[in-house]
């Protein structure tokens, strides 16, 4: 079994593994559920895996002469392979494409799933989050945007959009600078101007960073709940998620911060993300505003699609805000309820020991 320590980082150098002594392995597995499967960023640590695996299972017979030479009596041992396989948290086009470069078998399940039921728990019996008869609706939407570069150029494609539009009472997050590629926000955005020409002139007049007044002493952070003024007072929260392109399927624990805080959610994310998301039982807001964004394929439409619903909301009033709020309660106590009270994590235990159970079965297969 092959895992990078800390959960998260992908170096090789991060690379572990665990396994036996005693029986040279047919079949190892490499757990990257965590991470999206992306074969440009992540090759180099794929590539380790399958040295790794090869050069253990080299060093098993020269540890066992006797077995050594019983094998090279048969077959020669470069002609024995092993069996591999990967686990993720994902769905699509980027795991079969890795499955097939390293003929590699791939398990799924729904890691940040997990995830946000340990790093949010608590939260339902804590007085932070208002209950949602009690809220005053002061703001149409929050979105918060950290990492702007890399392949997260998607918030900053929005946060255009949504400027280009006025914003009136919406609250955002921007940096000026990238923490991650530490490229300013004007360098990221010209090579957009293809698509929007006054992207850069748009963005410089913003003054950035935006910040919330207390995100100092409330950071964003994957592991907890934060904003909590802000998300009381506001009605919709936009998730900008870590994965926007493609024909697939990796949601994070972004997607259920609001779910916890009891909020509505617009979702940018890869196409079909609402769909695969009401798959675990979650309800979607498409009675009180279009979710065929969801559908678009077209990654400049799909952004473009949900800032004309979030700007729509923020040309309300606040008792036209307030009134939504109120309406959704029922979806918002769904949710709520579905995370917190089991439903949800009983349909990912179905899901996991499955998952278990299937590997299970291929590896007595070897």
């Amino acid at each position: 079994m092959f895992f990078c320590d800390p959960p998260g980082h992908t170096s090789p150098s991060d690379l572990y593994n665990y396994g036996s002594d005693s029986t040279p392995e047919d079949f190892y597995v490499f757990f990257h559920d965590q991470e999206p499967v992306d074969f440009e960023l992540y090759h180099p640590l794929f590539d380790e895996v399958i040295a790794r695996a090869d050069d253990l299972y080299d060093k098993y017979f020269d540890w066992n002469p006797p077995l050594g030479e019983y094998y090279a009596n048969i077959v020669s041992r470069n002609d024995i392979r092993r069996i591999g396989a990967i686990v993720v948290s994902e769905t699509g086009e980027n795991v079969e494409r890795i499955c097939q470069k390293y003929n590699w078998k791939s398990y799924y399940y729904f890691f940040h799933g997990w995830a946000a039921l340990d790093w949010f728990r608590g939260y339902n019996n804590s007085y932070v989050v208002d209950p949602p008869s009690d809220r005053v609706i002061e703001s149409s939407y929050i979105s918060p945007n950290r990492i702007i570069g890399g392949k997260r150029n998607h918030r900053i494609l929005l946060y255009y959009n949504l400027i280009k539009n006025n914003i009136n009472s919406a609250r955002i997050s921007m940096p000026k600078f990238c923490p991650y590629e530490k490229k300013s926000i004007t360098e990221i955005s010209k090579k957009f101007t293809h698509l929007y020409p006054d992207i850069v002139d748009k963005i410089d007049r913003c003054n950035l960073p935006w910040n919330f007044p207390n995100e100092n002493g409330h950071p964003m952070e994957s592991c907890r709940l934060g904003l909590f003024d802000e998300c009381n007072k506001t009605l919709a929260y936009v998730v900008t998620e870590t994965i926007f392109s493609g024909k697939r399927n990796h949601l994070t624990e972004k997607t259920f911060k609001p779910i916890c805080l009891q909020m509505p959610f617009v979702l940018l994310s890869t196409p079909n993300s609402l769909e695969y998301l009401r798959s675990y039982g979650f309800m979607t807001f498409s009675d009180f505003w279009s979710e065929d964004y969801d559908q678009e394929e077209d990654d400049t439409k799909r952004i473009e699609k949900v800032a004309k619903i979030v700007s729509d909301l923020d040309g309300l009033s606040k008792k036209e805000l307030q009134q939504i709020y109120r309406s959704m309660i029922p979806i918002l106590e769904h949710n709520h309820n579905h995370f917190y009270n089991g439903n949800f994590q009983n349909i990912l235990w179905t899901e996991l020991t499955n998952m278990l159970k299937k590997m299970k079965q291929d590896f007595d297969a070897c």
